[in-house]
Parts: C-alpha cells; structure tokens; sequence
C-alpha cells in the first residue's frame, strides 16, 4: 500500500476521479507534448457521461491552456481496464496527431497508465486489516502506531496540514449561503442548520451539528472549493465532520485528531487496496461507504476502543452501505450526495459507539466486508456506476 498522503489530497471540487484525476493526466500529457500546436482529449465511458456536471471539460480545458483543447464525448463506449478513460492526442500545426497517450482517472485522484499507477510507491507491508490487527496485538500497538513504523518522519506535518484544510473548509462552509451551482438551483444549507442546532440540547444538538459540518464541506466541493479527499472529492464531508465534532464538543486534542486521522487513512488505504474507492467502479459504496467506514474507526479510536472495536466499527460503517448505487442527479456532485456525507457521519458516530458497547468480537470481519463490496460493485450493472443513466438520475 502507499502512503496515506495518497488517501488525503488537498485540492479543488467538486469530483477526485473527474477533475483531479484528469487535471493531473492532462499535466503529466502537456509537459511530454510542449511542441504540440493544440490537443484533442476523448473522454469515454463514466468520465464522459457526468462529465459535464463534473467539470471535467473544463478542468482539462484550463489544465492545458493556453493551447487550444477539443473535447470528444464518448459515454457509451467503455475501454476495458477502467470506466474513467481519457485519450490524449497531440495535433501539430499541420493539424496531424503525431502522438496519442490513454489515460485512466481510477479514484481519489490518482492516474494510471493501465498498467500501474503513476507514481505508485508502496510503503506497508502489510495490506489487510486481520494481518495488521495481527501485529498490532504481538506488539501492544495501536493502528496509528502501526502507520508510524510505515510512514516517513513528516508524516504528522502533512496531516497536519490536512486538519487545518479540513477544518477550513467547515469554516466556510457554515459561513456561506446562497445558491450552488447548476441546473438543480439547490440552496446551501449547512449555514441554517448550524445556527438552528445551536438552540438544540444535547445529543440532537450534536448531531445538528455534524449534519451541518458535513454539509458544509460537501457544498464548499460542490462549488469547487478547496477541501480534503477522505477519500474522494464526493465523500470529503463525513470524516471531517466527525472529527471537527470530537474536537468543538469532547475537547479533543489536535494530537488526537492526527492521530485518528492516521488510523482513518489506513483504514482507507485497505479498501482502496482490496477493493476500490472509485464510485464509477464499484458505486457510492466505494465513496461514501469507504468514508464512513474511515469515520467510524476514528471516532472509535477517540473515544478509547481497543482495535478488535475500531475493526468493528469500520466493518460496520462499509457493511450499512453494502451495494450504495452512485446515481448523481444531472452528474453534479449534489443529490443525492451532499446528503449522503451528512447521514454517512452520523451514522459513524453511530458505528463508534455500537463496537464500543461491544467487546469486539464479531461475525462479518472488515477484511470480508471489502471483499464483498468490491464483488459487489463489480456485479452492478454500469448504470448505477457514476453515469447517470440509472436510479435517481433518470426522470
């Protein structure tokens, strides 16, 4: 597995594998093609059918200006290693492609050329959560202490950083009204619910809250805004959500939170691992799903479980979303998704406190739970997989 960097990018909305992903393929292209006189870029399959919603056009567009960029839609047509496929072709003034490269966005805003992923260093030996628990147990360790063995010295110092993006984009996301972007004309709604949630008493106070800080962070990436994968542009609102609670509401300390943060990115990197965090590959289960079941680990781990319940809790918060279909209503990042990170967070509040009840044992371990998800979304049929073309998205 690599770093949990790799989990936790800071970057722009609203989508990881539409905008991020492509941005970064686009760079890599125009730096290899700078004596190109313009570019054609093909989109295909999941890429192109909510591609428009997504941005993707003008991600791309703006990416490899100022050269002058024509865009190819083909949402029908889907190339064999991944649903998110680009072709890069490089025109010269005579108007001849004299080079071609495909590219492939795979989730979270990483890149592969179809063979591996750009840039892919593995840095843990140890890939799933029984062999992980395993050492964990033989060394009095926790999960966080496991990502420290594993991780460079500067490993706090970037999730450092991505805390305060995280709690930034809360920040403004309960600070701004108005409209979001797009035909659906949907009013911002993390401002209102956070001052009505102030008037609350006690659990439904907290739990107005985390609604709102998830939404929060959900509309600042509708509106393109900066915010945090954790672990996608589409899911960023349930983690920090959950951790911006522990941290206003039960006082906990930024070393704590960096230290769940370190423990949700593990648990993110198994799924990617094992499974898939790409919602055009396996549906919102490998989104949100992925997101509350990093959530959940992290709360339970703030709230004092041993690890057998942190494993527990993040089973759980993956199994209550088991075959979570990605329908995205007009391919915008909006319904039923802004929603999605705000009931993904309460349920990881939820997941936490179940497998702290419990002594921990279970039946359905996490390792099984990926397994199955990713078997999971690989048997849904394509419509139901960041296309649109199925589910909520159809009239």
């Amino acid at each position: 597995m690599e770093s949990i960097r790799k989990i936790y990018k800071i970057g722009k909305g609203p989508s990881s594998s539409h905008t991020i992903g492509p941005q970064t393929a686009s760079k890599e292209f125009a730096l290899t093609h700078q004596n190109a006189a313009k570019f054609r870029v093909t989109l295909y399959g999941s890429l192109a059918a909510t591609g428009k919603g997504h941005l993707t056009d003008k991600a791309v567009i703006e990416t490899l200006a100022p050269k002058q960029t024509e865009i190819v839609w083909k949402p029908d047509e889907f190339l064999a290693y991944h649903p998110n496929a680009l072709k890069f072709e490089a025109i010269s003034e005579a108007g001849n492609v004299f080079d071609e490269k495909i590219m492939y966005s795979i989730g979270g805003g990483d890149i592969s050329d179809g063979t591996t992923t750009i840039d892919y260093q593995p840095i843990y030996n140890l890939t799933n959560m029984n062999d992980i628990l395993g050492w964990c147990k033989a060394n009095g360790r926790a999960f966080w202490e496991y990502v420290d063995t594993c991780e460079d010295s500067a490993i706090y110092d970037y999730l450092n950083e991505v805390w305060k993006a995280m709690k930034a984009s809360i920040e403004r996301g309960i600070d701004t009204e108005g409209r979001l972007p797009g035909n659906l004309n949907l009013q911002r709604k993390a401002a209102s619910y956070y001052v009505k949630a102030q008037s609350y008493n006690s659990n439904l106070k907290r739990r107005s809250f985390v609604f709102s800080y998830a939404l929060a962070v959900s509309e600042e990436n509708a509106c393109g805004g900066e915010i945090v994968t954790a672990p996608t542009c589409g899911s960023s609102g349930c983690l920090p959500a959950v951790l911006y609670l522990l941290s206003k509401d039960f006082d906990h300390s930024d070393s704590k939170i960096l230290r769940a943060l370190a423990t949700a990115g593990l648990i993110g990197n198994i799924i990617k691992k094992n499974a898939s965090i790409s919602g055009a590959q396996v549906g919102c289960q490998g989104e949100v799903g992925a997101a509350c079941a990093m959530a959940s680990g992290a709360a339970a781990q703030a709230f004092g479980g041993s690890t057998p319940q942190i494993e527990y809790a993040a089973e759980m918060g993956l199994e209550h979303h088991l075959g979570l279909t990605c329908d995205p209503i007009c391919g915008l990042v909006q319904v039923p998704c802004i929603e999605r990170n705000a009931f993904a967070a309460a349920r990881a509040l939820d997941a936490s406190t179940f497998s702290i009840l419990s002594d921990g044992r279970h039946i359905v371990s996490f390792d099984k739970i990926v397994r199955t998800m990713n078997i999971t979304g690989h048997d849904l049929p394509s419509i139901y997989k960041e296309t649109s073309g199925g589910g909520l998205a159809v009239d």
